[in-house]
């Protein structure tokens, strides 16, 4: 009787193998991913109530993310092999497929241009709040490192090509852009508020500052400090000063003006900067003669462009633009970065930049004008012989 006990068990085994066996061979339907998310995305949103969105669809795609598809398309290139690489678990839409690279992009980029809520950025895509949250940092992230190459100061050609435009255009001989700088504000719990972070307004913000060029191109910033800070107080405290004073930057060859007075490279600044040997602010308006007013005009026209990208930035990409609730301090630099990343992204794809979505007026709307009273005596050389060569 043993033997035929074990040969019974010997079956009840076989049986429990066979069943795991074919369990095992049983095809799993793979999950597909989402590739006609903007069909879906157009049907459902085109027509929403709320959004006055262009009849044209590629118009309507720019409205909706600030960049052309053939831009969206160079983004998803340069962020597409980080987004794949990583576990996307939790990264599925409603109907239970994954999002493509292209939809993740996209999500994203209208969180950034929108600053919308996620709750609302999620519903136009059909994803919860927490995948719009996991997507746009791993996009934040990978265009850190990816798209780095598109903020960067320029080359000894590419500034000679700067500096014969804003001497072209305004008359400044050896100008290599303009600064300026806004606040970014934002929320803060109650254990995180102090008085640093409270600005002249009373407002919780973070500072940006911006040296752009003749294309209104960012090609330096500094994030990350307190808006309770002055603006001269954060040049001070940024690498584009120390630069400058070891002799770094704006320290290519000095050009001798008709009238033979030597002019060295610097960059166009409003009153709130201190007037410094590569910084050169406007004389003050009181008891100025005619070539210092005439002076003073070229240079504000100089100046605007650093007005109107900040206007542009903030007003392409609104999640800037409205008051941060409760950002981590440490990412939302980042967030700034690629605003500002995206924002030249569009203009060395030879994309357009929107005029009409930018700010209707100052991007720094609500605070009061700055005033920094500090005068370098070369500083003040250096503007005197840009004075004169522009009566020349």
């Amino acid at each position: 009787m043993a033997p035929l006990k074990k040969s019974k068990k010997i079956k009840r085994g076989t049986k429990k193998l066979n069943k795991c066996r074919q369990l095992s061979v049983v095809p799993i339907e793979p999950r597909t991913s989402e590739t006609d998310w903007w069909d879906s995305f157009w049907h459902k949103n085109s027509t929403a109530p709320g959004y006055s969105v262009p009849s044209d669809e590629a118009e309507g795609f720019k409205h909706f993310f600030r960049v052309s598809k053939k831009t969206f398309e160079y983004i998803c290139s340069l962020v597409r092999e980080d987004l794949i690489s990583r576990p996307p678990s939790g990264l599925i839409n409603i109907e239970g497929r994954l999002l493509s690279v292209e939809k993740q992009v996209a999500i994203a980029l209208r969180r950034l241009a929108s600053g919308e809520s996620q709750v609302s950025v999620g519903a136009s895509f059909g994803v919860g709040q927490s995948t719009v949250s996991q997507v746009t940092w791993r996009f934040i992230e990978a265009m850190e490192e990816r798209a780095k190459h598109h903020l960067k100061w320029p080359d000894f050609n590419r500034m000679e090509d700067i500096k014969s435009w804003f001497e072209s255009s305004y008359g400044l001989p050896n100008c290599c852009g303009a600064i300026d700088a806004t606040h970014i504000m934002m929320t803060l719990p109650a254990v995180q508020t102090s008085d640093d972070w409270c600005d002249q307004e009373n407002n919780y913000s973070m500072l940006l500052q911006g040296i752009v060029d003749h294309e209104m191109r960012f090609i330096d910033i500094m994030t990350g400090l307190p808006g309770g800070m002055s603006f001269s107080r954060l040049l001070k405290c940024s690498g584009f000063f120390r630069l400058c004073e070891n002799g770094e930057r704006l320290n290519g060859k000095a050009i001798t003006s008709t009238g033979g007075d030597m002019i060295r490279e610097y960059v166009v600044g409003g009153f709130g900067y201190p007037l410094l040997p590569w910084l050169t602010t406007p004389y003050e308006t009181e008891s100025i003669v005619n070539i210092q007013s005439s002076f003073n005009d070229k240079h504000e026209a100089a100046r605007l462009l650093a007005v109107r990208a900040f206007s542009q930035l903030k007003g392409s990409w609104r999640i800037l633009n409205k008051v941060m609730w409760r950002p981590d301090k440490k990412k939302l630099p980042s967030i700034i970065l690629i605003c500002c990343l995206l924002h030249n992204i569009i203009i060395d794809s030879g994309d357009t930049l929107q005029p009409d979505v930018a700010l209707s007026g100052h991007h720094d709307s609500g605070y009061g004008d700055q005033y920094c009273k500090h005068v370098d005596p070369l500083g003040r050389t250096l503007r005197d012989n840009l004075a004169k060569a522009l009566q020349h």
